[in-house]
């Protein structure tokens, strides 16, 4: 028989090329499309000799063409972090917009199933906590952060038109702060602020008094949750995160403990619209897909710091 294929958009991102390792491993061809805005060829160049794997430099917004059958699509293109939807807000408007059309589309002409990647962020400020999927968020439409929000959430409704309407097979992941090997040293979010920050011997950098809460989740454990997800019948939106919630200040303490570093702690004035406290209720992954993390907080930034430090040896060694 031949092979299952699967389309993943943002597959040089950092979820998608662990999505692509994982499809790789479980015997499908995998199509990687990215236009490399916020991607980078380092996270799959692994992957270039293995005959089933395939990479296409393209932007999801433009016409999409595959050749052959397709078995699912998983539409995880968009800028991800606040620094890059601060600096690309058109971008990430028309990716979660015309983007998630486009991939719906060939998701539709191929009678493949989909996936989109949504986003914690469609809960915004919550008022509701921990978030149930059922909740519907305190969102900021024309604050900076809407252009992330709001584009993730249209992505949510136009997914759930095409399931409506023209019958696609559709599932929606909605994912919380993750975290793991190939992040981005400038990527903006805490973790990867705070792992160069110590690892430089700077200050870390809190913002507000550091008592927001955030639920940080190995990407191991969310790439499984997103394939369990993706083979159910689960079509409605899907938390699939880590419910041990801690404070962004109890976090910096953390990483400091862990770099060894002498590092003070500097605090920063909170950006409009940051969330106040992030936690999943996972009750919904656990009873329908099995699922819950298992990778501990030690564990899992062990091996995002080993990755850390290879990268800032590189980057140093190049000037």
């Amino acid at each position: 028989m031949s092979r299952s294929r699967v389309l993943i958009t943002g597959g040089a991102g950092f979820l998608g090329s662990h999505l692509c390792d994982r499809f790789l491993a479980e015997g499908y061809e995998v199509l990687c499309m990215d236009n490399l805005i916020t991607g980078d060829l380092r996270n799959i160049e692994h992957l270039v000799s293995d005959a089933n794997f395939h990479f296409h430099h393209q932007d999801v917004t433009e016409y999409i063409h595959v050749a052959g059958r397709l078995d699912a699509v998983m539409h995880f293109a968009s800028p991800a972090s606040p620094i890059d939807y601060l600096e690309l807000p058109i971008q990430t408007l028309k990716v979660g917009s015309l983007g998630t059309h486009k991939a719906l589309g060939l998701a539709h002409a191929k009678g493949a199933r989909f996936l989109l990647a949504s986003t914690s962020e469609c809960y915004g400020d919550p008022l509701v906590h921990p978030q149930r999927e059922d909740y519907w968020g305190n969102v900021n439409p024309v604050g900076p952060r809407g252009v992330y929000d709001e584009a993730k959430r249209f992505a949510e409704a136009m997914t759930m038109a095409y399931h409506r309407f023209h019958g696609v097979s559709t599932r929606i992941v909605r994912i919380f702060n993750t975290y793991g090997p190939r992040m981005r040293l400038n990527d903006g979010r805490a973790l990867p602020a705070f792992m160069s920050q110590a690892l430089r011997g700077d200050p870390l950098t809190v913002f507000g008094d550091g008592s927001q809460t955030r639920s940080f989740c190995y990407c191991d454990d969310l790439i499984d949750g997103i394939w369990r997800l993706l083979h159910s019948d689960e079509v409605l939106p899907t938390n699939i995160g880590n419910p041990s919630e801690m404070t962004i200040l109890e976090f910096a303490r953390k990483i400091i403990e862990l770099t060894g570093t002498q590092s003070e702690i500097v605090y920063k004035d909170l950006p409009q619209d940051d969330p106040k406290v992030r936690q999943p209720d996972i009750s919904k992954a656990k009873e329908l897909l099995g699922w819950e993390p298992v990778v501990d907080l030690d564990t899992g930034l062990e091996k995002t710091l080993a990755y850390f430090r290879e990268r800032m040896d590189l980057v140093e060694a190049a000037y």
